[in-house]
């Protein structure tokens, strides 16, 4: 099947208007995720107990773990897909689609079984103790050991469908879950509705991503026929072309969000030895912070099909012109919004929780946060550019370096020489060197695609 919209979009459709069309819907429905996510934070931190908002963010690490298989499932078969529409081989496209539906279906039962079953020792490792084991337990139930499965599945679906051109469904799909979970979050949370604190904030979300997978399976079953999203059991085969395209991508992918966890787990870890006030603080800030980092991811994230399409038909052209073009809207913004965080970070943090100490902490984390973000937008571009033509050692490179080589000795370097506050440069840290070393693989790979059309 071939659709000529979609044929349109990818070749022919000016740069800036083809960015715009993926881009923006999935710019905005990471930043609807974002605020959702500060939505849990505000209402739970309107209880003004330092504990329920520690709760949150304690359990931030395992919900960050999700996008391992995100990633896996989701960038692997979309990367897949686009790439093989590019080649006009779209039975390709089907068993990728099925692959990635139904290991992500199996993949988020495994874990949420797996984070029942180990959830006491888990938690300490995430650095609860006595007083905040209970609410952090409260929250994991509904987000995890039940909401697992509907978290993963949204996001791969969503995925997928950003992936044959359709950006707009699948934002709508990701934030119809996000407005339900914003619209829930008071009723559930705060004492004038069921007064369930941290534990509402978890059952807000467990509904919303229900709501989420029924949109994309509503939406499938009305495409049928004239989607290239798959989700026929038949489809699903272990051929070695398929389930090497996929996990040579999505791989590298999920590893970097593993390492992404363990840096958070050590972020949290030194920060709760400093007191549930500064817990709250980081995780209050490191949202804050999380509203730019998803429009740069956002970005990266939309414009991967136009690349992945435009590498494998060979038009490295108008592949060149659409990273170019997102580099400077991307990187223009990001420094502007930066600048703003760093001069207002005390009105930030008050916003969420009006405690002297913790807005006396978060002010000092958000400056440090936000100093790295205009590094950051380029990373996450060329990471975006690697996953979509296929490049995953080189992601998983990037990846390597931002947390084991770079971000966790910093955090140990940093909070040694300047205790707490020390952590959130970390960050910086590894994002100048990983910048600069991204500008370097981009310039290679585009001289090596230039030899190649010779």
């Amino acid at each position: 099947m071939q659709n000529e919209d979609k044929v349109n979009l990818f070749e022919q459709t000016p740069i800036p208007r083809a960015v715009a069309k993926l881009a923006v819907p999935t710019i905005l429905s990471s930043l609807v995720m974002v605020i959702y996510n500060l939505a849990d934070t505000y209402f739970v931190g309107m209880c003004n107990n330092a504990i329920e908002n520690a709760a949150v963010t304690l359990a931030a690490p395992v919900l960050l773990a999700f996008n391992a298989v995100n990633n896996l499932f989701g960038v692997g078969s979309s990367s897949m897909m686009s790439r093989a529409l590019g080649k006009k081989d779209y039975d390709t496209v089907y068993k990728s689609s099925a692959f990635g539906f139904y290991c992500a279906l199996l993949s988020g039962a495994v874990f949420a079984l797996l984070c029942g079953i180990f959830q006491n020792p888990l938690l300490k490792l995430l650095g609860a103790d006595a007083n905040t084991m209970g609410a952090t337990v409260g929250y994991m139930k509904w987000t995890v050991v039940f909401g697992a499965v509907p978290a993963i599945l949204n996001v791969v679906l969503a995925y997928m469908v950003r992936a044959e051109g359709s950006a707009l469904h699948a934002s709508l799909g990701t934030m119809s879950g996000c407005f339900l979970n914003i619209l829930l979050d008071p009723i559930f949370i705060l004492p004038w509705g069921l007064d369930m604190g941290a534990e509402g904030a978890g059952f807000a979300t467990f509904l919303s991503n229900c709501v989420a997978c029924l949109y994309f399976f509503l939406l499938l079953f009305k495409k049928r026929g004239n989607t290239f999203v798959c989700v026929n059991p038949r489809k699903f085969t272990f051929e070695k072309r398929i389930v090497w395209g996929i996990c040579s991508v999505g791989v590298p992918a999920s590893i970097q969000n593993l390492l992404n966890v363990t840096g958070m787990t050590l972020l949290n870890n030194f920060t709760s030895s400093f007191g549930a006030d500064a817990v709250a603080a980081m995780g209050i800030t490191q949202k804050i912070n999380m509203v730019p980092m998803n429009i740069a991811m956002g970005l990266s994230q939309g414009i991967m099909p136009l690349i992945s399409y435009n590498y494998s038909s060979r038009n490295h052209k108008r592949m060149k012109g659409a990273l170019t073009f997102s580099a400077k809207a991307s990187l223009g913004f990001i420094t502007v919004v930066a600048a703003g965080y760093f001069v207002g970070a005390a009105q930030l943090t008050q916003l969420f929780m009006d405690n002297g100490t913790i807005v006396a902490y978060g002010t000092r984390f958000l400056r440090g946060f936000c100093l790295g973000l205009p590094f950051l937008c380029m990373d996450f571009l060329a990471v975006g550019v690697f996953q979509a033509v296929g490049m995953g050692r080189e992601a998983l490179l990037f990846a390597i370096m931002r947390k084991i080589v770079l971000e966790i000795p910093a955090l140990y370097i940093l909070n040694f020489l300047f205790p707490l506050y020390g952590l959130a440069y970390a960050q910086l840290t590894a994002e100048v060197v990983l910048a600069v070393a991204a500008v370097l693989v981009l310039k290679r790979l585009f001289q090596r695609i230039s030899r190649e059309n010779v």
